[in-house]
């Protein structure tokens, strides 16, 4: 596979970048710090072996005047792509968004309006090809409004509208569209958070991903118990999840 991954120098990008390099994908990473990226290609090109070769440039979700150039290198880098793979994104929690114009405003505009510009430049492309899978990381936090993450998760649940249009819009086509719902995975993003229970690591979660990107599945829960979770958060009545902290 041919694939260039938003945000794989951290994290679950990271780790799903690893699965495919081993495997023999190639590969081009694309984010916004130029020594990470470096940092990243070089340990991936270790693990790739002889021949291998990974590319990265430049591009941030803050700077959509980055998208179109970067994804134009990833193409003649790479003769073309078969997959585009968006891991990247802001958190910040329910106060500090609440507390913090500007950090508000950052959230919501990288996490939804910014991904579904750079998901418009990458489908246009696929599908100038044929086709293609474009995967994209939303979250379980868009299921459901809840009270921790109002406005995170309301970012979330609009990414992951448009991720199904454009799966029914353009299946047909040639275009697979995978929306992957991580639960509670141990990332620097979480680190300073409370871990529930059935918290997750990157590399416990990436083959779930791989798998469903392989297989152009639309909606990939990782770990797969999230889909149990979220499906019983949702059964649940306006007035108990007004009651309820989760």
């Amino acid at each position: 596979m041919k694939a260039a991954i938003l945000g794989a120098t951290k994290g679950m990008g990271r780790s799903l970048a690893r699965l495919m390099v081993e495997r023999g994908d190639q590969l081009v990473l694309l984010g916004r710090e130029p020594v990470e990226l470096q940092r990243s290609a070089a340990d991936l090109q270790a693990r790739g072996g002889a021949g291998s070769r990974v590319h990265h440039f430049r591009c941030d979700l803050a700077e959509p005047e980055t998208f179109a150039p970067a994804l134009d290198d990833a193409e003649a880098a790479l003769k073309g792509l078969d997959a585009v793979i968006i891991t990247a994104g802001l958190f910040a929690t329910q106060d500090e968004l609440e507390a913090d114009a500007r950090l508000n405003q950052s959230v919501l505009t990288v996490d939804f309006t910014n991904t579904v510009l750079f998901c418009e430049e990458a489908r246009k492309r696929l599908l100038a090809r044929g086709g293609g899978t474009l995967c994209v990381f939303s979250s379980v936090a868009g299921d459901r409004g809840r009270k921790p993450v109002v406005l995170y998760g309301a970012a979330k649940a609009g990414l992951s509208a448009y991720l199904e249009g454009l799966d029914h819009r353009f299946r047909s086509k040639g275009l697979k569209t995978v929306c992957v719902k991580p639960g509670f995975v141990r990332t620097a993003m979480t680190e300073h958070l409370k871990a529930p229970p059935i918290a997750s690591e990157p590399d416990e979660v990436a083959p779930v991903i791989l798998e469903g990107l392989d297989r152009g599945t639309p909606i990939v829960y990782a770990p797969p118990i999230w889909r149990w979770v979220m499906t019983a958060v949702k059964s649940l009545p306006r007035f108990a999840m007004r009651r309820v902290g989760f």
